[in-house]
């Protein structure tokens, strides 16, 4: 399961903590593919194949809170094990142009893992954490909910450029592997 964060309806959409949902949308478009309502799960989802698994990519549509709710049933239904559960979100802690890649460990005070961390048998999922930085001063509520700038938006193209092509990987387990092909880009980008 490839699981994008953020929160539903169009007022969203542009925001920072939605950069999950963006890098699922441009990952679904560059494999012909489009999300459909499961209504029943609270998310937007659509299938691919890749090695003869089938890959169940996923847009909870319960607000970023309550994230798990939709994943964690998804998961239920269809047996997937946590450990086979790749979540896209956006990171604060890291600034606009880091990616880091890892696989379990505690939510950071994001509440989307909150919520997955509360409602998944574990927390050994792998998580695509995509710098957004912190704000100059004050509450992160409405640096979270803002739009990023044009200088985070290029930076943002830049990560999905990296990302896009080792998703593949990353769904086999192999995370290292597409950590660092993923960081090769970003520097020869830089350079």
């Amino acid at each position: 399961m490839l699981v994008g964060l953020g929160n539903p309806g169009s007022k969203y959409e542009k925001t920072r903590h939605n950069i999950g949902f963006r890098f699922l949308d441009l990952f679904a478009k560059s494999k012909g593919l489009s999300f459909g309502s499961a209504p029943r799960f609270c998310a937007e989802t659509c299938t691919f194949t890749q090695g003869g698994e089938k890959i169940l990519l996923v847009k909870p549509q319960t607000f970023m809170n309550n994230s798990g709710e939709a994943v964690a049933q998804l998961a239920k239904y269809y047996d997937i094990e946590t450990s086979s559960i790749t979540v896209v979100y956006d990171d604060l802690d890291l600034p606009s142009g880091k990616i880091r890649l890892k696989t379990g460990g505690g939510h950071g005070g994001h509440n989307g893992l909150r919520s997955l961390n509360q409602h998944l048998p574990d927390s050994e999922y792998t998580r695509v954490k995509i710098g957004i930085g912190r704000p100059p001063s004050g509450d992160i509520t409405p640096w979270v909910l803002g739009g990023a700038d044009e200088s985070d938006r290029g930076d943002e193209l830049r990560i999905f450029d990296a990302l896009l092509p080792e998703v593949p990987l990353l769904l086999s387990g192999e995370r290292d592997k597409a950590a660092n092909k993923i960081h090769q880009f970003l520097q020869n980008v830089a350079s």
